[in-house]
């Protein structure tokens, strides 16, 4: 195989417990999110619109879902003569076990599939959060600063940066301090868990990380720690645009919500042909709005079916609203039927369920809950 001036590893083997009933039988990177896409669609589309062509997807936990849905990454291009596009599950070896033990694990164990390609530089991406983001802009940077790793971070409010990896800096953007989830942090700048290595400093430190007893192997508690101490150069990439962490209900249902308080948020109604988020194409049937049926400050997808009133709520494909409904502050996800005279409050509804007549949920209004099948 020629060689390659960069290939990308997506971590997405994930439990995502926090997000309850949604993840109980699928990966968190195929939850729905924005009315028509999933999860993962947003690292693979930066990764697409970055021109960065050669991906290997690291799954685990619950993966069919996952597997089917990226396939040979066609939605996403990748399935082109210059591309490749590979699924990284746990594979039985003849050292032992085959279980990935962390995210720096998972990566050592397809150090095969990266050799395959001989890189000079490896991206490592997580596929949970919400954002749009060149990466080549962050590979010209690293060449331009001539560092060992970059890792994209972005400012957080102070009393939120003890849930985050934290950089401290100099004046030139080389890291020096890295501290994971900080009781007391000193900084407000964040790892977005997005990291471009040289391949062969990568190498050796997982090598190495590999051979530690002691190592809970993971890149923000072990590699990057151990990168600093070896004094290689750490650049961190300053982000600046919209990036959320999806892994909560109420986070995921507050990022839903962004779409339709700044629909500029993540510019997801631009022109054909500029940063475009891609996803499966579901060969829904239009969406129908019933002659009584109202619908304000809301998303509302192929193949839905609106006769009761929709207000500031995400509507996703082949969902069917009837008559007398009332919907306010939701999220209402693929295949689900809300039968005549329910009143939904701030909640989030999960696929194809099936909700009675008549029923009122979450009238409180104060936490988002999820109505699961």
């Amino acid at each position: 195989m020629d060689r390659k001036e960069i290939v990308a590893l997506v971590l997405a083997g994930g439990k995502g417990t926090r997000l309850k009933g949604l993840t109980r039988n699928t990966a968190k990177p195929a939850v729905h999110f924005g009315g028509k896409y999933r999860i993962v669609d947003f690292v693979l589309s930066n990764l697409a619109n970055s021109n960065i062509n050669n991906v290997g997807l690291i799954t685990q936990y619950e993966s069919i879902d996952l597997n089917q849905y990226t396939s040979s990454g066609k939605n996403w291009g990748f399935d082109g003569n210059n591309s490749t596009f590979t699924l990284l599950s746990p594979r039985e070896k003849e050292e032992g076990n085959s279980w990935y033990e962390g995210t720096a694990d998972a990566i050592y164990k397809n150090l095969d599939f990266i050799d395959r390609f001989e890189p000079e530089y490896v991206l490592i991406a997580s596929s949970d959060h919400i954002y749009k983001m060149n990466y080549s802009k962050m590979l010209s940077f690293l060449k331009h600063k001539n560092g060992d790793v970059a890792i994209a971070c972005i400012e957080v409010d102070i009393s939120e940066a003890s849930r985050f990896g934290i950089l401290e800096t100099d004046k030139n953007q080389l890291v020096t301090k890295f501290v994971e989830k900080p009781k007391k942090p000193k900084s407000t700048k964040a790892s977005m868990g997005i990291y471009i290595f040289k391949y062969k400093v990568l190498y050796d430190a997982l090598k190495f990380d590999a051979k530690n007893q002691d190592s809970s192997r993971d890149f923000g508690k072990d590699i990057i720690p151990y990168l600093l101490n070896k004094k290689k150069k750490i650049f961190a990439f300053p982000f600046k645009g919209y990036w959320r962490d999806v892994g909560t209900l109420s986070s995921l249902w507050a990022a839903n919500m962004d779409l339709l308080d700044d629909i500029n948020c993540l510019e997801l109604y631009e022109d054909a042909d500029a940063f475009k988020i891609y996803s499966e194409d579901t060969k829904s049937l239009p969406q129908f709005v019933g002659p009584n049926a109202s619908i304000k400050r809301s998303m509302v997808n192929q193949g839905s079916k609106i006769y009761g009133n929709v207000d500031h709520s995400v509507i996703f494909t082949d969902v069917v609203i009837e008559e007398d409904c009332q919907i306010y502050d939701s999220v209402i996800m693929p295949g689900a039927k809300i039968n005549k005279g329910t009143k939904i409050y701030k909640s989030i509804v999960a696929p194809n369920v099936v909700i009675d007549e008549n029923r009122i949920i979450n009238e409180e209004n104060i936490d988002v809950i999820l109505v699961e099948k």
